[in-house]
């Protein structure tokens, strides 16, 4: 049975891993950032590996046949890193890619190309602002402490900004976007800071603050290592499916 190494940490590569269980021995990597993760349904593997080098490593010792990114559109180091250690291992790598969102008519976005231009893209004057962008990179914001924020995470934020005015919920996606009206208008949310995750898991604060006629301060997604690709769960599977089973077995 072929071996699969998958490095996780979205939803798509639990599902991934899951449908893959049964034609192969699949690891699940994690990152180990979120507390409480989701149950995932195969073997994990929670932490780092020191870098492409320790990855290339790990893939030769454990004779890993394929190695799947399935992480973060914003995990730029971690695809990075998995590819120098593919090349650098030999094992054969895929990536699953979700797309990004695309502005409709009645958006409003502002799009940025990093965190830190974000935080510019507020403005002077005090506003109240929903900062959906998780926890990591939320300390940016410390640089422009005359807003309210409204800071949303799966894990607490800690520790907690140094700002004069913020409020932090804890909630796991996905957000539905009668939800997320609610919750915009609730707080009297003026502006919106996203990054352009993809998926309909988190899109409801989008499609909300169009029907609301808010600004959204949009993360531009960084660029990524080209690896071969599919932007779904399926498409990737199948992928998968010709590399774990010879051609004569399937027929062809």
């Amino acid at each position: 049975m072929k071996t699969i190494l998958i490095l996780g940490g979205t939803t798509e590569a639990r599902q991934l891993a899951g449908q893959l269980a049964t034609r192969a021995s699949v690891t699940l990597s994690l990152a180990g950032r979120t507390e409480s993760p989701v149950a995932q349904g195969v073997p994990v593997r929670s932490g780092g590996f020191g870098g492409a080098d320790g990855l290339a490593a790990y893939l030769k010792d454990r004779s890993i046949d394929l190695l799947i990114d399935a992480t973060h559109p914003y995990a730029a180091r971690i695809s990075a890193n998995a590819a120098q250690a593919a090349r650098l291992s030999g094992v054969p790598i895929l990536a699953l890619r979700r797309p990004g969102w695309e502005p409709v008519e009645g958006d409003r976005w502002i799009e940025v190309d990093t965190v830190g231009t974000a935080v510019k893209a507020l403005g002077s004057a005090p506003r109240r602002v929903f900062l959906a962008i998780g926890r990591q990179e939320a300390a940016a914001f410390e640089a422009a402490p005359q807003h309210h924020y409204l800071i949303r995470s799966v894990d607490p934020v800690e520790p907690e900004l140094a700002v004069l005015d913020a409020t932090y919920l804890l909630a796991r996606g996905p957000f539905h976007e009668r939800d997320e009206r609610v919750l915009l208008e609730g707080q009297s949310i003026d502006i919106v800071v996203s990054k352009n995750s993809g998926g309909a898991a988190t899109y409801g604060k989008i499609a909300a603050a169009r029907a609301l006629g808010m600004d959204v301060v949009m993360v531009r997604r960084p660029a990524l290592p080209e690896v071969p690709s599919a932007e779904t769960v399926e498409a990737l599977a199948a992928m998968v499916d010709h590399f774990v089973e010879p051609a004569a077995e399937r027929g062809v």
